[in-house]
């Protein structure tokens, strides 16, 4: 017998295609498909950014022209100051200066007592000795002095200095009178005789008000004044006797 035949069945054509089993996507199904069956990255949300407050700059401020010329002011102090300082340095380098001195020498009393009114008339002649010891230096002794002798508080007599002119390392020896006159003189008179028994001296201060002008060289320089303060203690204040000066003592200062 022979070989049958084996009949294929046709496919049809008209039929539809037929259901294929699930099988597992290509891509996970939360992500798309590009056209070329590739898969598109995924975009995420942009990070969320903190906005900081914007901070205002002020401009910066100008100097005003008062802080301006204050400054410059303050600059040209400062190098008058230093200008001033060396040459001052420089002057006492080459001049070498020293202070004058002054001691009291004698003390006369021409009159000392009371009048019909109760008060004191006295009147002193002051002996003074005022040396310059400097050798470069001269002292120009100006008017306008005032010189005065006290108890205490209480201003006996005054008199001024004349005016000279003082050289280099010059002793000069002056006499001058002081007089005054005192109210309540008796009262003073009876504190002054206190003084005498219970101590045995009696203090007075002399004070000396000098105005002067300094010579460097040949440069005279601008008027100051020199303070004299001394400090004496006589045995007595009777009139027409000699008058021991027991203790004396001087101290000088300047002021412009």
């Amino acid at each position: 017998m022979a070989d049958q035949q084996k009949i294929h069945p046709a496919r049809d054509v008209e039929a539809p295609p037929p259901k294929m089993s699930p099988t597992t996507p290509l891509v996970p199904r939360d992500e798309a498909k590009s056209e070329n069956s590739n898969p598109a990255p995924v975009e995420y949300p942009p990070p969320l950014k903190r906005t900081l407050p914007a901070m205002q700059t002020r401009p910066p401020k100008r100097k005003s022209c008062c802080c301006r010329c204050l400054c410059w002011t303050v600059c040209l102090l400062l190098l008058q100051i230093v200008v001033l300082g060396i040459a001052a340095a420089i002057l006492y380098a080459v001049f070498q200066p020293k202070l004058p001195k002054y001691s009291v020498d004698k003390l006369q009393i021409t009159q000392f007592n009371l009048g019909s009114d109760s008060s004191l008339s006295a009147a002193f002649n002051v002996t003074i000795t005022a040396t310059n010891p400097n050798k470069k230096i001269g002292i120009y002794y100006e008017e306008g002095s005032s010189m005065s002798v006290y108890y205490t508080t209480t201003k006996l007599c005054e008199g001024s200095m004349p005016k000279f002119y003082q050289g280099h390392q010059n002793t000069t020896v002056l006499v001058l009178p002081l007089t005054g006159q005192t109210q309540n003189g008796a009262a003073l008179i009876t504190a002054v005789t206190e003084q005498k028994q219970q101590t045995g001296n009696i203090p007075l201060n002399l004070r000396v008000n000098q105005p002067v002008r300094i010579k460097l060289g040949k440069l005279k320089l601008m008027k100051v004044k020199f303070l004299v303060k001394c400090g004496l203690v006589v045995d007595s204040l009777s009139a027409n006797n000699a008058i021991s000066i027991r203790s004396s003592s001087c101290k000088f200062s300047l002021r412009l």
